[in-house]
């Protein structure tokens, strides 16, 4: 059967990566808690070794912390870290957004109002995971028409690192970005207007200053947590040998 070929090791890697970055995003996997490659390993049905390179994807990313023939835990949420990752993931969707607005088509920007349409009804009833979806889903028009791959990397690098946050405060009464700001960046796309659609773009950043401003966690070099039961989504796929 040639449509049935051995799933690479490259695949495996980036589904343990995506699977274990989830669950830290979500806050399935507290700040603090130790990860075992073992552990997680048999969680996912795979190996040690995709998980050990998914583990030292995310410490390079900030996810993950790991000292030296003692732990990998999962980093604190700390805001000098989300300040910085938050000026470069703005400074990307500006790039994209005025790259994009030019050759965006009425379809494009329906797309875009769609999605805005799915993130207030996602505000309104408190579905995090909806609103984060559907904003991400917006935001992703002018990234994908831009063409900017560079660019499209980086923001999926540092995304990450602020959507920590920005849940923790959602659940705790934040309504995530402005539906309306949204409509503001919709109507100049759809108008063409590149000079307005970035400003409203740097606006929408600039919000993120006021969830960054407020108290979050803070590095310690205390004893790191056990984590009693890992909370990860097993992908769909043969463990590798």
């Amino acid at each position: 059967m040639e449509a049935i070929r051995p799933v690479s090791r490259t695949l495996l890697r980036d589904r343990a990566y995506q699977a274990i970055r989830d669950a830290i995003v979500a806050g399935e996997i507290e700040p603090g808690a130790v990860v075992r490659d073992a552990e997680f390993a048999e969680l996912l049905g795979l190996s040690r070794a995709p998980v050990r390179e998914a583990f030292s994807r995310l410490v390079d990313e900030g996810l993950l912390e790991s000292k030296p023939q003692s732990y990998t835990r999962v980093t604190a949420v700390v805001a000098a870290d989300v300040r910085d990752a938050a000026a470069v993931v703005g400074a990307m969707h500006e790039l994209a957004t005025r790259t994009a607005v030019p050759r965006l088509f009425a379809a494009d920007v329906e797309t875009m109002r769609s999605a805005n349409e799915r993130f207030a009804a996602a505000v309104r009833t408190g579905d995090v995971d909806a609103a984060l979806v559907a904003d991400d889903e917006l935001h992703d028009v002018l990234v994908r028409v831009s063409g900017n791959r560079a660019a499209a990397a980086t923001i999926a690098r540092y995304t990450p690192l602020i959507r920590r946050l920005e849940r923790r405060r959602f659940g705790e009464g934040g309504n995530c970005r402005s539906a309306g700001l949204h409509d503001q960046l919709i109507e100049a796309c759809g108008a063409g207007d590149t000079d307005e659609a970035v400003r409203v773009t740097a606006e929408i950043w600039r919000g993120l200053a006021a969830l960054v401003d407020e108290p979050t966690d803070e590095p310690t070099d205390e004893p790191a947590h056990e984590l009693a039961h890992p909370a990860v989504d097993a992908p769909v796929l043969e463990a590798d040998h």
